[in-house]
This record gives C-alpha cells, sequence and structure tokens, in this order.
C-alpha cells in the first residue's frame, strides 16, 4: 500500500532539498533568527512566571504569542525571502501562525513534563530544542514552499 498523495509529495520534496542542500543553509539562517526570538521568547516568559499569577502555560503561551509575530516578520525578510518575494501575506502569516500553534503545544508539553523532572530552566531549553525542530520543518516544508510548488504565487 503506497502513501497518501500529500504525504508522497512532502517525502519527494524532504528528499530533493536534501540533496540540494537548501535546507542546512535555511536552517542556519531559521536558527540565527530564532536565536534572537528566542531571547524575546525567553524574556517574556520569565516576566510572565515572575507574575505571581502566571503558570507555566499561560507564561509559555503568552511569550510565544509575541515572539511568533516578530519570527514571521525576520523569517519573511531573511530565510524565506525567495519564497516570498520579500513581502508579507496574511495567508503565509496564518500558516507560520498555525506551524508555531503546532510547535507551541509540543514545546508547552515538553516544558510541563520535562519540568516534572529538572529545574524550569533546563524544562524551557529542551522545549526551545523541540520548538525548533518542529517549526522548521513546518515552516520550512509546508507554509514558504518554492514558488514552483506555490499555486498561489505567479
Amino acid at each position: 500500500m503506497g502513501l497518501p498523495v500529500r504525504i508522497e509529495n512532502l517525502r519527494l520534496r524532504l528528499a530533493a532539498a536534501w540533496h540540494e542542500r537548501a535546507v542546512s543553509l535555511k536552517a542556519a539562517s531559521f536558527a540565527f533568527v530564532g536565536l534572537i526570538n528566542t531571547a524575546v521568547d525567553a524574556t517574556i516568559f520569565f516576566l510572565l512566571l515572575g507574575f505571581a499569577t502566571s503558570s507555566l502555560i499561560v507564561a509559555n503561551v503568552g511569550a510565544w504569542l509575541i515572539a511568533v509575530t516578530g519570527s514571521y516578520v525576520m523569517n519573511s525578510f531573511t530565510t524565506f525571502s525567495a519564497e516570498t518575494g520579500g513581502k508579507l501575506r496574511l495567508k503565509d502569516y496564518a500558516g507560520f501562525v498555525g506551524s508555531g500553534i503546532v510547535a507551541v503545544t509540543a514545546t508547552t508539553i515538553t516544558v510541563v513534563v520535562a519540568a516534572k523532572f529538572m529545574p524550569v530552566w533546563a524544562a524551557k531549553g529542551i522545549a526551545i530544542l523541540v520548538s525548533f525542530v518542529v517549526n522548521f520543518s513546518i515552516t520550512h516544508f509546508v507554509v514558504f514552499r518554492p514558488k514552483r510548488e506555490r499555486a498561489d504565487v505567479r
């Protein structure tokens, strides 16, 4: 039994990008933007956590909400500038936020579970790594596909 068409198309895009080494360059750029974004995220996270009424979940989601918009703008103009043409689009932003929702869900689960076994700062560090892998994969292969694969770009 074969893979569904969408999964097979994703697999083919992954293989082609790997052979072209485009993934490693974009991952490096995404990581650099991510360093800036991580500083914003962590700062807001610990500020919110400092409020007596903030839980880990509220602090993590609140920090993410602030950081995701800055990340979208920076990645649209740097990492994925060829795909976006240097333009911000509501459809791309929605997709970026959607990928971020998957990532923030993964990081929230990670930080809550990991915090039971280690200090919160270490749990947050692990959650950041999980976020990078999840978010880059979805962003690169789904949200900002090359123009030749995008039906909305002509």
